[in-house]
């Protein structure tokens, strides 16, 4: 389809060429109507013949199109504007175009360019100019009606064929340059060219609205063109001109184009295919369907796609799958017995949505994404956008699922404005080159730009790199909002998977998930809400440990098996020899010693330099161990001391649940503790004060992680 618009503004008529309807083209056409141009379309529904001219010459259907339309129109004291839309957009209004017209002192002007192209065999025969760029771009220029008919009734060229070529040759021809009196914009004052200009350009923030600024001509140019390679920085230019975010404002176009989803009852919510991809061993994968499950959605509106590569996972997918998979709509599983790649595997995630007529949006949630907020995908399918990622970052990291840049290479590049959006300085919704782990994606895109099967498939990109080029040469746009809080993206860095419960391991890359998820609740309030209990004299009692992670580290020392035999005799420690033998299994044979101490350190330390002020802790500790307590194998533990400054003491089961009995006694106080609490820890002096015993289990069997801290 061709397009045409006119934008009367007095005297002034903008004419533009576009063989569909694409993002680009509805920015530009947004631009032009937020200065008040009047826009009417002309040659709907025509076929785009004119080349790929991206890659060589090319457009000159641009020409056949402009010389027919000049036909039909009469004034010829009309001014008129010929322009690219796809790529450009206005920094500002009719009123300054016309006024650096006039300044101008020629009928036609045309945009300048550093470079010339496509014959450089023509640049000798450019005119000179006082200052700036000699070379004519074809990509916007302006005149008089009667002027710019003269220039093209000439043309009898195919649509194939070059325009710039064709006007450059009639402007380095004196005779017809004079005739014409055509000259190039060379200081950028109404156009600006951004191929072989990037570092020329920069954006100047004024009250309420953003220009472009040529530092090496000090000129605010009216219109900003990103010819030739320069595509993403228009796209990074539009997020800011002519006004789409300020610093007074914020962003002025968030709320724009909204699709609602408050009227709508929950069968006629839009049908989403979801994709869900594990590639590789990921920590908190039982988290993730956790939370998957809790993503405010219906339901049965909802199908699953599940792509699972790595076999350590197979028992929690199929977990899900057993006791949820009947809740959605319908569910497609691909096993890693069927060896199929991550690339052919999102492809065919796409392709079933775009088989599927109901399909009306297709969401990417890769394992790794924390997805904390659970109207997500409600607020992208509102934001009503082509491709919309939830801005999500690794903790403490400027590490997020977007980049603000491509390299010419097509790799990653950091734009100006990255760091203050990842950290929140810059709130809006932008368009970027490239999106990854969790993004939605309207289905109708699979079934007009992207309708190649092989979407993901390269053979020299990574699927997320192939898929964001596929959608950039398609000319769809993708974007990434920060407007709210989304999650976050686990680290997969060091996930080892030879344990039972490999997640306790991942204190020190996933801090954050691993405290949501083995921290105590009310651990934070603490403090706040004076939650420390002393049941004895220098004895504190408090919450540190969740439920999830005293059945881990149980379940993980049992796995583990090899219980002491509480003997004195004891190889494990300096010396040999234990005074007060206990049943028990060291956090250092389960390699858990160095995640045991950082856990220490953080959660503890605090609460002992609080209790026992003046005192400071590294934590250090000889020995840290999980004791078993049965009737029938070692109930209690006589009278000691502990080798330690204080003691940690963690309950790691329920009393009355899981064993009958139990305690612990301080004897120089006569205070009993006998209902201690399932992840509560008593911490109090070892040496000197605090003489205790272990009361006896009567039945079932007891756990307590313990730690003799700073010896």
């Amino acid at each position: 389809m061709i397009f045409f618009f006119f934008i009367w503004v007095t005297k002034l008529l903008v004419l533009t060429v576009a063989t569909q309807e694409t993002d680009g083209f509805r920015r530009f056409l947004k631009s032009a109507r937020n200065f008040n141009y009047t826009v009417k379309v002309l040659g709907r529904g025509q076929k785009w013949s004119g080349g790929d001219y991206m890659s060589a010459p090319g457009g000159g259907q641009k020409v056949r199109l402009l010389k027919e339309a000049l036909q039909e129109t009469k004034s010829e004291d009309q001014v008129l504007l010929f322009t690219d839309s796809y790529d450009a957009v206005f920094a500002s209004g009719p009123k300054e175009l016309l006024r650096k017209f006039q300044q101008a002192k020629h009928k036609v002007v045309f945009s300048s360019e550093r470079l010339i192209w496509p014959d450089r065999h023509l640049e000798d025969k450019h005119p000179h100019v006082r200052e700036g760029n000699r070379f004519l771009g074809s990509g916007g220029f302006m005149g008089y009606l009667s002027n710019i008919r003269e220039m093209v009734s000439n043309w009898t060229g195919e649509d194939a064929d070059s325009d710039q070529l064709f006007f450059t040759k009639i402007y380095v021809d004196p005779d017809k340059r004079k005739s014409i009196n055509m000259t190039v914009d060379s200081r950028c004052r109404l156009f600006q060219n951004l191929h072989g200009a990037l570092d020329d350009v920069v954006l100047k923030f004024e009250d309420g609205r953003v220009r472009a600024r040529n530092v090496l001509y000090d000129t605010l140019p009216v219109l900003i063109h990103g010819n030739g390679p320069t595509k993403l920085q228009i796209n990074y230019m539009g997020n800011y001109i002519p006004k789409s975010w300020t610093f007074e404002t914020g962003c002025t176009v968030c709320q724009d184009d909204l699709r609602s989803l408050a009227a709508l009852k929950d069968s006629e919510y839009p049908l989403v295919s979801i994709g869900i991809f594990i590639q590789q061993p990921t920590p908190f994968v039982s988290v993730f369907f956790e939370r998957l499950l809790k993503l405010e959605y219906p339901k049965d509106r909802l199908k699953l796609f599940i792509y699972n590569q790595e076999p350590h996972h197979e028992p929690q997918v199929s977990s899900f799958l057993r006791d949820h998979g009947g809740l959605y709509q319908d569910v497609r599983s691909i096993t890693p017995k069927e060896d199929m790649d991550s690339a052919a595997a999102r492809d065919l995630a796409l392709d079933i949505c775009r088989k599927d007529a109901d399909c009306d949006y297709f969401f990417n949630l890769d394992i790794e994404v924390v997805l904390k907020n659970e109207k997500t995908l409600k607020i992208l399918i509102e934001q009503n956008l082509p491709v919309v990622a939830p801005m999500i970052t690794r903790a403490g990291r400027l590490w997020s699922n977007f980049w603000g840049a491509v390299s010419a290479e097509g790799y990653y590049a950091r734009s100006e404005d990255y760091v203050d959006i990842v950290q929140g300085r810059r709130v809006g919704v932008w368009n970027v080159p490239y999106v990854s782990n969790v993004y939605l994606l309207k289905a109708h895109l699979l079934r007009s730009q992207l309708k190649d099967s092989a979407v993901f498939t390269s053979h020299s990109l990574d699927p997320d790199m192939a898929f964001c080029h596929s959608l950039r040469s398609a000319g769809v746009f993708m974007f990434v909002t920060n407007m709210q809080t989304f999650g976050r993206i686990l680290s997969t860095e060091n996930y080892q998977s030879t344990h039972l419960h490999n997640d306790l391991w991942q204190i020190f890359e996933n801090p954050v998930d691993w405290e949501e998820r083995y921290i105590h609740q009310n651990y934070s309030r603490i403090m706040r809400d004076k939650l420390i209990e002393t049941p004895c004299p220098d004895v504190y009692w408090f919450p540190v440990f969740s439920d999830v992670a005293c059945n881990h580290l149980v379940e993980e020392m049992e796995h583990f098996g090899k219980w002491s035999g509480g003997g004195n005799t004891d190889t494990r420690i300096q010396g040999g020899y234990e005074n007060v033998p206990t049943i028990d299994i060291h956090m250092n044979q389960i390699n858990f010693e160095k995640e045991w101490q950082k856990f220490l350190v953080e959660y503890v330390a605090p609460i002992t330099e609080k209790m026992y002020p003046g005192y400071y802790t590294k934590a250090h500790f000889e020995l840290a161990f999980v004791v078993r307590y049965r009737p029938d194998e070692q109930p209690s533990l006589r009278p000691h001391h502990d080798a330690s400054t204080f003691t940690i003491n963690i309950a790691l089961n329920q009393l009355g649940q899981d064993y009958q009995g139990g305690g612990c006694r301080f004897l120089r106080y006569d205070c009993s503790i006998q209902a201690p609490r399932k992840g509560w820890a008593l911490m109090h002096p070892g040496r000197l004060t605090h003489y205790h015993e272990g009361l006896p289990t009567t039945a079932g069997t007891r756990y307590i992680a313990v730690s003799f801290v700073d010896p």
